[in-house]
């Protein structure tokens, strides 16, 4: 039924006049272009003109005015089950309601508020029933106010009433003084006697659709002794003075989906042989995915009955549209218009509102204010006003780290908004600017890790902006969900978006190999790998694979390693394999492969660009290392000392100490013991300065191996660099260095005298390099317990760094 009032003619038609008006307006544009033809020359050339142009804009402008009344008309028409109201022409009432359902613990909280308070707010989100809610509890206790139950509508056909429209209402309806005018003291007079003739009464008076509380502020605090005050309407009367507010969120899934069935039943004509819709698991599911917004779940179970529509269906088609990737063509359906159509609390939003709240449905974390300034490509003053209108309208909420979300139960409604109220372009271009944030973002915190971990043992507390790791560690959840966004996609990322997709990427594995986190690392780069763009683009397959073959490494894993560095050189192409060649050689020096590593090794320095000083070097340092596996130690000599003093140049300090590491063992089988020592301490020296705890445990083993082996009488001093380089190792999972520390730490105390110490420790080497595979240090282990105090023969190198 309809409530008193409703748009329409007296029958419900749509009024004609604006259409005549229309009409006439282009009638009479007509008529007066041809009399302006027979004017004279000068006037059809100035008058013809002007009239074509006015009556265009009058046909234009007729056209606007009808189609918005059209649509508002269609906005405010009644749902399947609505109020029904007693006409206006007696005396005001308070209105039934006609298929009510659910909401049984609500309505039980409002009455019992009503029995004890003297003003009750029933607030929430446009739409979601605070009307209904507020009209079943005012009628479930009408019977304990028998001198009258007043309803009041504030929204009104046209615009909402003003203080002094509601005290205007009031006064009418109760016969009491009227306001003499909109001025305080003219409301401040009505409002007294309005009060006064309440006092003593025993009425229920009820305002619904208050959307702001100026409109009833005239009225509280309540002073009546016996009257109640019952109001339904916007979040914003939980500030008023002397209103206890009852929140009303969305209807449970149980009374949603009884909601859906109740509607499908009333719908005339509806479609008998279709499943119950309280056994269907897919009506609940239609239900979470709308949000579970009363007038919309109406809307679908009443259409659904009356269409046929298979529920089974119809959430298919709310999925295809809600998790297909922003960039991917989606055709939209009936049931998906249907929906935006009847979200009234979007359509109560400002323009601005409604585009920022669509825009927010991509991200899928929380954003702070600065990415949300960039995803609308608003001023962050702009933003700060939308987003207190948004969150006033229950639409996000606030996250840790000044952040802001849509609530979890609107975020597939949003994206059905954006996929309605968007184009194509403008949902890539929305997409690209996020994803650009982030990547500049990103690659400036990544790029400053190393400063950040430096800084990381100050008592003094970073900032935030200051402080790469926590901005990584507070955003992971959103970074990665970009990541992730081209996934289950049919179609590839488009250029402008695909670049800084993959530099966000890299930016995020960046960080987690500066962390260590290997499984988040390999995570990322297998969504990389499932993405279409990988499989389009071979060079960013590459990289991923070449990503894949660095952390295996790091697992210990040569194997996998080198299977996946294989494919990173098959995919990447000979202008792109310097990296990822010099990868795989050392993943097959760890093999044991020497040959073939220093093959792929030089092909590396041969691919660097002359310009790549720093991939140079590390492919010198690479060099060096394979040469001393081959036992060649004056080619090693070679490249350790260029890539030392090219690291040295660029200020690299880690690399620098690296190569410093590997030319401690060079002096050493060069028999330069004076320069083993020298490079040793500088290597040292510069790990103090520089927070890589593995290179400083390599350094700390290959100068205690060169001092066991060339100078006995510094025992004590090699037995406590391995005592602190155990103490590293030993945060790690057990590794070939682990091993060959506790190796020489054994040499260290045979050589101090501790016979049985020594023993202990060469069996701990031996057990621990069998269980990483290091037969060389295994078998060196054994020797060592089997042989004399001292054992004979050259011991195996200590460690490459």
């Amino acid at each position: 039924m309809t409530r008193p009032g409703a748009p329409g003619g007296r029958f419900g038609r749509p009024s004609r006049w604006p259409v005549l008006l229309a009409l006439s307006t282009l009638i009479g544009g007509i008529v007066a272009n041809m009399v302006s033809g027979l004017l004279s020359d000068l006037a059809r050339t100035v008058l013809g003109p002007a009239t074509i142009v006015v009556a265009v804009l009058g046909g234009v402008a007729s056209a606007v005015f009808e189609v918005r009344r059209r649509r508002a008309e269609r906005d405010t028409t009644t749902d399947p089950v609505d109020i029904v109201a007693v006409p206006s022409t007696g005396a005001p009432t308070l209105p039934y309601l006609s298929g009510f359902t659910g909401r049984v613990d609500d309505v039980a909280a409002i009455v019992r508020a009503v029995r004890y308070d003297h003003a009750v707010a029933v607030v929430g989100r446009r739409g979601v029933g605070t009307s209904s809610c507020a009209l079943q509890a005012a009628n479930a206790c009408r019977d304990e106010f028998p001198e009258g139950q007043f309803y009041l509508d504030l929204r009104g056909r046209d615009r909402p009433r003003s203080a002094y429209g509601t005290l205007t209402a009031l006064a009418r309806i109760l016969g009491t003084t009227p306001p003499r005018s909109g001025r305080p003291d003219g409301l401040a007079e009505a409002a007294d006697a309005l009060r006064g003739y309440l006092d003593g009464r025993r009425m229920l008076l009820v305002l619904d659709n208050v959307d702001d509380p100026a409109q009833v502020r005239p009225l509280l605090p309540p002073t009546a002794r016996t009257c109640r005050l019952l109001l339904a309407g916007a979040p914003a009367l939980t500030r008023l003075d002397g209103v206890r507010a009852h929140w009303l969120s969305e209807p449970d899934p149980d009374d949603a989906v009884e909601l859906f069935a109740d509607a499908g039943r009333a719908a005339p004509g509806a479609w008998t042989r279709r499943p119950n819709p309280r056994t269907d698991p897919a009506v609940r599911e239609i239900a979470e995915l709308c949000g579970r917004q009363p007038r919309t779940i109406r809307a679908l179970g009443y259409l659904s009955a009356r269409h046929g529509w298979r529920s089974t269906d119809l959430r298919e088609r709310l999925r295809r549209a809600i998790e297909a990737p922003p960039h991917q063509r989606v055709a939209l359906s009936p049931a998906v218009r249907l929906l935006t159509e009847r979200d009234t609390a979007y359509r109560a939003l400002s323009r601005g509102a409604r585009r920022l709240y669509r825009l927010m449905s991509l991200g899928p974390a929380p954003l702070d204010r600065t990415a949300i300034a960039a995803l609308a490509r608003r001023r962050p003053d702009r933003v700060a006003r939308l987003l207190d209108e948004l969150a006033t309208g229950a639409f996000v909420v606030g996250a840790p780290g000044d952040r802001y979300e849509l609530r979890p139960l609107l975020t597939a409604y949003a994206r059905l908004h954006l996929r309605d109220g968007d184009t194509h372009h403008g949902r890539i271009a929305a997409q690209t600017r996020l994803t650009r944030h982030l990547a500049r973002r990103a690659e400036r915190h990544a790029a400053s890790l190393t400063a950040a971990a430096a800084l990381a043992g100050r008592e003094q507390a970073l900032p935030l902006d200051d402080d790469p790791s926590g901005w990584f560690e507070l955003n992971q959840e959103l970074l990665l969900a970009v990541v992730r966004t081209p996934a289950g996609s049919s179609e590839a990322l488009p250029r402008r978006l695909r670049r800084w997709w993959f530099r966000l990427a890299v930016a995020v594995c960046g960080w987690y190999a500066h962390e260590d986190r290997l499984e988040e690392w390999a995570e990322v780069c297998r969504l990389v790998l499932a993405t279409p763009t990988a499989e389009d683009r071979p060079e960013i397959a590459g990289w991923a694979h070449n990503e894949l073959g660095v952390l295996r490494r790091r697992q210990h894993d040569p194997r996998g390693a080198a299977a996946a560095l294989t494919l990173a050189v098959a995919e990447r192409g000979r202008r792109r394999t310097a990296q990822a060649r010099m990868n795989l050689g050392l993943a097959l020096l760890d093999l044991g492969q020497v040959d073939d590593a220093i093959e792929h090794l030089e092909l590396s320095r041969r691919h660097r660009s002359s310009a790549d000083r720093s991939g140079q070097a590390l492919t010198d340092l690479a060099l060096g290392a394979a040469h001393l596996a081959r036992d060649e130690p004056e080619t090693a000599h070679h490249h350790l000392v260029r890539a030392a003093n090219t690291f040295r140049s660029l200020g690299e300090a880690r690399g620098y100490a690296a190569a410093l590491t590997n030319l401690t063992l060079v002096h050493s089988r060069l028999g330069e013991h004076l320069d083993a020592t020298q490079a040793w301490r500088a290597a040292l020296g510069e790990y103090e300065r520089v927070p890589d705890l593995g290179g400083r445990a390599a350094a700390l083993l290959n100068a205690a191996a060169t001092l066991v082996t060339t100078a006995p009488s510094h025992a004590k001093q090699a037995y406590d660099l391995l005592v602190e380089a155990r103490r590293l190792r030993e945060q790690w999972r057990p590794t070939a260095g682990l091993g060959r520390t506790l190796l020489y730490l054994g040499d260290a105390a045979h050589a101090l005298g501790r016979v049985d110490e020594a023993r202990r420790h060469w069996a701990d080497a031996a057990g621990v390099c069998e269980a990483v595979g290091d037969a060389a240090g295994a078998a060196a282990a054994d020797s060592r317990q089997l042989r004399a105090p001292h054992p004979s023969g050259e011991p195996p190198p200590a460690e490459v760094g």
